[in-house]
């Protein structure tokens, strides 16, 4: 009777059924010397669990927390990303008006030169409109 009640038991376990008081009395079962040859195979498990339940953590655990520098330095990075975008896009646009001036510059030297050439020419018709009212006087 013992046995058909320990594979009751081990069917409720296995179907998560079970209470704390019938998973002890498995533990108890599987922990004796004379089990059923066909529930021998359970055995390790239910003994690992009360194994396990013994093991203690030995090693030393930090209270001392640990600083955490990287928010502080992405906060700077982002800083200087900002003030680098900001300056550097003044910088940029000063040096376009500066290029946009120079080219402007030399196209008006450009028109100065061609505009001299131009009042050259233009003494040459002075001197032809001069001609043409003596030759329209004298008739």
């Amino acid at each position: 009777m013992e046995l058909d009640n320990i594979e009751k038991l081990l069917e409720k376990y296995f179907e998560a059924t079970s209470t704390v008081a019938e998973e002890k009395t498995l533990q108890a079962y599987f922990s004796q010397e004379s089990v059923a040859t066909h529930l021998e195979q359970y055995r390790p498990m239910f003994n690992y669990f009360s194994s396990a339940k013994e093991e203690r953590y030995t090693k030393q655990v930090p209270l001392k927390p640990r600083r955490n520098y990287y928010k502080w330095i992405s906060v700077a990075a982002v800083a200087v990303l900002t003030f680098g975008l900001y300056f550097g896009n003044a910088y940029q646009e000063r040096k376009e008006a500066e290029y946009a001036y120079q080219e402007t510059k030399k196209a008006f030297e450009l028109l100065a030169q061609n505009f001299g050439r131009g009042t050259e020419k233009v003494a040459y018709l002075q001197e032809f409109e001069v001609a043409k009212q003596k030759i329209y006087n004298n008739n």
